[in-house]
């Protein structure tokens, strides 16, 4: 009777996925704090068409409302502010918990960029990812004046490569001070990728240091919430970059001794080793023939695939949760499922997956398994999780004008659920539901909700949803890469003709359709499961 009882508050559980339980991952005493951002990168010898990758995951509680801000011109007076408190707003006009912390010179121009919450792509084709890597507490000096956030946004508006980026930022850094816990943002534009380490100098001193490390062209790199940057060959500027005080700084908090080798990863990263599962499995997916070890000390920054990547591919990745393989979450909630014959007799059976066993348990979940039979869901950081606020894959390509070339393929909620939507680098507005976050509270006119009911209605039952779900999300996404390769070409004949502003305005429909065709789909998604599990399964 217990056991059965148990079974019934095991499945009850699973089902309750519809509240966004997992995952604040936000607080120092969690014991997956950081965990909160995935970042993958290709360059463009190791893509099939030669653009350059880089991609975000922003998960966690983070807002969920975009905008695109448009270029300006300023006279010589004017000055930029800085904010903090800007990732947890409802609106680009909520000013609740945002607070001005400083103002610097502001440039003569800037450029348009896409203001997601940590903003990404600009209309020159510069593209940003981000992933916190934490790093040790004794680090940190929140009177910095720059959170990572900021210092993307002022990227994206002054920079079009991503060396002038990252030398921007290193300015920055050292002359108004670095106030976040250690960062790492992916800085691809149409030429190459690099990736960008930041950590404080500590509570005592105002400025940074930070280390950037370029993927080569035809390699395929990753970032996940530990820093990996290891040796530094300053020598090879063409791969490698460091602030100024990168050595004098390690010696002075006494984290290097000046003799023994120095890794940046290890020096200021204060992990083990610079990877986990999700580094692992990218990395050996891409290259299996390195046959990485995942007991090894430490893997390769990068890898040359052994198959020139799509950006199918790195969104393939993105809905990841190691299915089929020993890291499945999934792989002991097995249920018995009896044969019949036409007198409905039982004939046989077969053991297979729970039809509401699904990737992202909830903790609560996981504690109720293992309670009825200890080991029965390791927990494992997956690619994608439940908890996610947005993600998006960017290609950036020299071939194409920039309005066409750069294009975010952006989603809401849980990667591993959600369709992605096309938002070229040359938009100039968004569709409505854009405007608000969902991450405070329900809201029907925030964007993510359209697909976020239907993504967790579909948990109740994931064996026998996903199918449907995949197969809609695969729909979109093929659809917007045959479309788009249409729309590429027109947008490229209005501007080789002048006519900027009408090759705008297309860009800006084709993503409102867009949009409302994937919320659509998912609204009737919505409703055929509340139909299918509204009175339970």
């Amino acid at each position: 009777m217990k056991k059965t009882f148990l079974l019934a508050l095991m499945s009850f559980s699973i089902a309750l996925q519809f509240t966004h339980a997992q995952g604040v991952l936000e607080q120092k005493n969690d014991p997956f704090f950081g965990e909160s951002c995935t970042s993958i990168m290709v360059g463009k010898k190791a893509t099939t068409d030669g653009s350059v990758i880089t991609s975000h995951t922003c998960d966690g509680r983070y807002r969920t409302w975009l905008t695109i801000e448009n270029a300006q011109k300023f006279d010589k007076k004017a000055t930029h502010k800085v904010y903090k408190g800007t990732l947890k707003t409802e609106t680009a006009w909520d000013q609740r918990n945002v607070k001005l912390v400083g103002e610097i010179d502001e440039a003569k121009s800037t450029f348009a960029y896409l203001n997601t919450a940590y903003p990404c792509l600009n209309e020159k084709q510069l593209a940003i990812g981000e992933t916190t890597i934490v790093g040790p507490e004794e680090l940190v000096n929140d009177k910095g004046m720059f959170l990572i956030e900021e210092l993307e946004r002022i990227a994206l508006q002054r920079c079009t490569t991503a060396r002038d980026a990252i030398k921007l930022i290193g300015k920055l850094i050292k002359k108004h001070g670095y106030g976040d816990w250690g960062e790492c943002i992916t800085i691809a534009d149409k030429k190459e990728v690099w990736q960008l380490e930041i950590f404080g100098e500590g509570p005592d001193k105002i400025g940074g240091v930070w280390a950037a490390q370029r993927i080569p062209d035809d390699h395929v790199g990753i970032s996940a919430n530990i820093s990996r940057i290891g040796k530094l060959d300053l020598k090879n500027d063409d791969y490698f970059m460091a602030s100024d005080n990168v050595f004098d700084a390690a010696k002075r908090l006494k984290r290097w001794d000046g003799k023994k080798e120095f890794k940046f990863w290890e020096v200021y990263g204060g992990v083990e080793k610079p990877f986990n599962i999700r580094e692992f499995f990218v990395l050996s997916h891409f290259a299996p023939s390195l046959n990485l070890d995942y007991d090894a000390k430490e893997l390769p920054f990068s890898v040359k695939p052994e198959k020139k990547i799509s950006v199918n591919d790195v969104m393939a990745m993105y809905r990841e949760t190691y299915e089929g393989t020993k890291y499945d979450m999934t792989q002991n909630l097995k249920v018995i499922k009896k044969k019949y014959n036409d007198k409905k007799e039982v004939i046989g059976q077969d053991t297979v997956i729970a039809p509401n066993a699904h990737p992202w348990p909830t903790g609560n979940t996981r504690n109720l398994s293992n309670f009825l039979k200890e080991g029965t869901i390791e927990y494992q950081r997956t690619v994608a999780v439940s908890w996610c606020s947005y993600s998006f894959v960017t290609q950036l390509r020299d071939w194409l004008p920039d309005e066409v070339g750069g294009v975010a393929w952006f989603s809401f909620d849980n990667p591993g659920q959600s369709p992605r939507i096309p938002i070229y680098a040359g938009s100039t507005e968004l569709p409505e539901a854009f405007n608000y976050c969902g991450q405070k509270r329900f809201r029907a006119d925030a964007a993510i909700w359209a697909y976020r009911k239907a993504n967790k209605l579909a948990t109740v039952a994931w064996q026998t949803t996903r199918e449907e779900m995949m197969a809609d999300v695969a729909h979109f996404e093929s659809k917007g890469l045959e479309d788009g390769a249409v729309l590429e070409n027109k947008i490229s004949k209005l501007i080789e003709a002048g006519q900027k502003d009408e090759a705008r305005q297309l860009l800006n429909q084709y993503t409102r359709d867009f949009t409302g065709a994937t919320m659509l789909r998912w609204k009737e998604l919505e409703n055929k499961y509340w139909g299918k599990f509204g009175l339970g399964f």
